[in-house]
This record gives C-alpha cells, sequence and structure tokens, in this order.
C-alpha cells in the first residue's frame, strides 16, 4: 500500500499557527486526492480538508477561511496551513491519500499514523 510520513504537529497557543506536512511513498500509480482527518477522544474521525490531483479543494466549516491545503504532484506531498487556531482545533490529524498502486485498478485509501495538535487557551 502506501505509505504517509505526517509531520508538523505540536502543542500551540489559541491564535497561533501550525503547518503539517504528508509524504506519500510506495509503487504508486496516481493520487486520486490527498487530505487530513482529525479525531479528537470520543469523536468520530472527521474530514478537515482534502485536495484533488486537479487542485479543487474541500473544507470542513469549521476551518475555512483559517486552514489551507496545498499539494505538490511531483513529490508526492500535501500541506495544511492552519492559522488562527482554536482550542476546538485540538485532535490528532490523520493524512489520508487516495490512490492507485502500480498492481491495482481501482483506488485504495491509505492512512498515516497520526499527528498530535493540541491548542491551549
Amino acid at each position: 500500500q502506501v505509505q504517509l510520513a505526517e509531520s508538523g504537529g505540536g502543542l500551540v497557543q489559541a491564535g497561533g499557527s501550525l503547518r503539517l506536512s504528508c509524504a506519500a511513498s510506495g509503487s504508486i500509480f496516481s493520487i486520486n486526492r490527498m487530505g487530513w482527518y482529525r479525531q479528537a477522544p470520543g469523536n468520530q474521525r472527521e474530514l478537515v480538508a482534502a485536495i484533488t490531483s486537479g487542485g479543487s479543494t474541500n473544507y470542513a466549516d469549521s476551518v475555512k477561511g483559517r486552514f489551507t491545503i496545498s499539494r505538490d504532484n511531483a513529490k508526492n506531498t500535501v500541506s495544511l496551513q492552519m492559522n488562527s487556531l482554536k482550542p476546538e482545533d485540538t485532535a490528532v490529524y490523520y493524512c489520508n491519500a487516495y490512490a492507485t498502486l502500480w498492481s491495482s485498478s481501482i483506488p485504495h485509501h491509505s492512512w498515516g499514523q497520526g499527528t498530535q495538535v493540541t491548542v491551549s487557551s
């Protein structure tokens, strides 16, 4: 499967910024979409932001205007710039890739191990 390596999580004060990065590796034929999900204790995992190979983006309403997702197709990486962070943004953030391998005819989801983002009030 696709391997996803995440970085950039940490502790920040409310109003601060963090930048998450995710690099995909493996025998990748194409990556249709990459994105970030998050999960807080006791909560469902939810989509934060996603970006397609064509550059179309999708954001959760709660982060619109504050977060920006970007991609580098040549490097198979995706980043999430998080500004004006709020305590409710605290969660484990997971990178996701919807990608097709050379050995497969259909795409599959792959997940990173997660990186902790903590926003203090």
